[in-house]
């Protein structure tokens, strides 16, 4: 991921002197470990662990153009610093022992901030949306007025999303701290079980049930396609939010900076650009999930299809999202919630909303439905076009008064109707906090 989209705490953590270290992690906890079992001399992993020093980046370049082999560069460059004792230093395992349970550690840290940047995200729309509770707004459904909302309603939906986005996230992130010290197929013949069991307890990772040369690779998948599930609900609040900025709408704006430009050449413009940015990297981590799948299928116990792949899609995943996830909160935070355009926006459909309401008094007062629709249909169709409230057509309409009286055609024309019950919706919203217990409608 370029620099643009990478806040640093996570770029730090997908940087190659990262990796580096959480390779050398890996060798020295088995060496730990062999010591622990008495395969490997005590004093022996002692002296490597006090000489034992992260490669740069340079160097690993520079031997690794001889080599063509990271990880055998990497213990050619270690072991350079090692002494007889270096004899030790890789000792019974092969390269994807220390990839994959490297890998891990990284997920692992990596994993961790995007699961803060979840939380973050969520705050942001609770507290949004308890402050908006009941700012009644127009409900739009294929993009035409339907009946009204309150938008405090429609973060609330977000919110729940968001909440399925943590849980699908722990269990991914779950899935994926798991370390295999296993060897060339799988079968411990250069390693044992309790060498690894050790190892990993050691990094706080759970031991692979069963590997080949690789940890199954639908662990990665599923944990990329959790990523592209939650980047696709990210875009979609971020197109709500595009929809609602719109100059016909204008319901909502992005926070505009003191100094900013919309535009190099029209001095007007404050366009939704976060809005944007986050749907456009929702692509990208969506395009990380299919190379995800596809590295599943390997040939017998490994292949290095799946390597190179990874070496792009995992670290950019973590970073496209981390930073939308930052940028969406960001976003809501600021967002600018412009009550007047709400009302002004109900107004425009002049009562329209109010049809079905309408439609169901008229059956219940014994009209057949059809009969009810099309008499409502047409009478809307005239608000529209002549710009007069509904109301006041059907007091106007004979069957209408001869089904409503003034007092019961009144009570359908209230907009409290919509929002009465809203309270039974935040209700279940406050559970998502975990101060109060699930409530079950």
């Amino acid at each position: 991921m370029i620099a643009r989209y990478s806040r640093p705490a996570m770029a730090k953590v997908w940087s190659d002197e990262s990796k580096l270290a959480r390779w050398l992690e890996v060798e020295l906890a088995a060496l730990d470990a062999w010591a622990e079992l008495g395969i490997v001399p005590a004093r022996d992993v002692a002296d490597i662990r006090a000489r034992a020093a992260v490669p740069s980046p340079a160097l690993m370049a520079q031997l690794e153009e001889a080599t063509h082999h990271d990880v055998a560069a990497f213990v050619d460059a270690v072991a350079m610093e090692l002494g007889a004792s270096g004899r030790w230093f890789h000792y019974g395992l092969t390269s994807s022992d220390v990839l994959d349970t490297a890998l891990a550690l990284q997920v692992k840290e990596a994993g961790a901030l995007v699961a803060a940047g979840v939380e973050r995200a969520l705050a942001a729309v609770l507290d949004r949306a308890e402050e908006h509770r009941e700012t009644v707004m127009m409900g739009r459904t294929h993009g035409i007025h339907a009946e009204p909302t309150t938008f405090g309603l429609k973060l609330a939906g977000w919110a729940f999303e968001l909440d399925r986005t943590r849980s699908r996230l722990a269990a991914a992130l779950e899935r994926m701290r798991v370390g295999k010290l296993s060897g060339a197929v799988g079968t411990y013949s250069a390693t044992d079980p309790e060498l690894e069991r050790m190892t990993c307890e050691r990094l706080g990772l759970e031991p692979a049930h069963a590997s080949t040369q690789v940890v199954s690779r639908d662990r990665h998948a599923e944990l990329l396609t959790t990523f592209a599930l939650a980047a696709s609900s990210l875009e979609r609040f971020a197109v709500e939010i595009r929809h609602l900025a719109r100059t016909e709408v204008a319901e909502v704006e992005e926070p505009f900076q003191h100094g900013q430009k919309g535009s190099s050449a029209m001095p007007h413009k404050r366009n939704p650009i976060v809005a944007e940015r986050i749907c456009g990297l929702a692509r990208v981590v969506r395009s990380a999930a299919l190379v995800g799948l596809e590295n599943v299928a390997l040939w017998h116990e490994r292949d290095i299809s799946h390597s190179s792949a990874e070496r792009v899609v995992i670290p950019d995943a973590f970073l496209a999202l981390d930073y939308m996830l930052d940028r969406f909160a960001w976003l809501v935070e600021g967002l600018r919630v412009r009550e007047d355009r709400m009302r002004a926006n109900l107004a425009a459909s002049y009562e329209t909303f109010f049809s079905q309401r309408l439609l169901l008094a008229l059956v219940e007062e014994g009209l057949p439905r059809d009969d009810a629709y099309r008499i409502v249909q047409g009478l809307s169709a005239r608000s529209l076009e002549e710009r007069r409230p509904l109301r006041d057509l059907a007091r106007e309409d004979e069957t209408v008064q001869g089904r409503l009286a003034a007092g019961g055609l009144e009570d359908i024309f209230q907009l409290a109707a919509f929002t009465r019950h809203a309270d039974a919706i935040f209700d279940r919203v406050r559970v998502l906090d975990g101060k109060e217990a699930a409530v079950h409608a």
